[in-house]
């Protein structure tokens, strides 16, 4: 397999690595957004969340819990983030989450400030949305 995160776990490519277990690992992203960024992988290989086992889920983000604290202590707040799919921007076809100590004076902003064109949808839209959406 071509993946840099699977080549990261298996120690083909080095990476500062901040906690491993057994299922998952953490380590500095090396093209960071800002100081401390830092990405949490399972090591088993999947693209998107819900390619993951529900324990698989949760080992991930029994881990992104223990490193949170961790950088967030950096800033005093931590962006969480994870691309789900490569249109959503994810760059690395591998599952990872994103912490990122935000502060006030960095130059990003909240998550809709990502997108300059802002949608307005109808009543009908909405409700169509509402529907197709919710888990009964």
């Amino acid at each position: 397999m071509d993946c840099i995160f699977c080549k990261i776990i298996s120690k083909e490519i080095p990476a500062k690595i901040l906690y491993e277990d057994e299922d998952t690992i953490s380590f500095l992203d090396a093209f960071p957004v800002a100081k401390g960024h830092t990405l949490v992988i399972p090591k088993e290989h999947h693209t998107k969340i819900q390619d993951l086992s529900s324990n698989e889920n949760q080992k991930l983000f029994d881990t992104v819990h223990k490193m949170i604290e961790k950088v967030d202590s950096l800033q005093g707040s931590t962006l969480v983030a994870i691309h789900n799919g490569k249109e959503s921007g994810q760059e690395v076809p591998h599952v990872h989450v994103h912490l990122i100590p935000r502060s006030n004076d960095d130059s990003a902003g909240p998550v809709h400030s990502m997108f300059k064109d802002k949608i307005e949808l109808s009543d009908s839209e909405i409700n169509s949305l509402y529907n197709n959406l919710k888990i009964n």
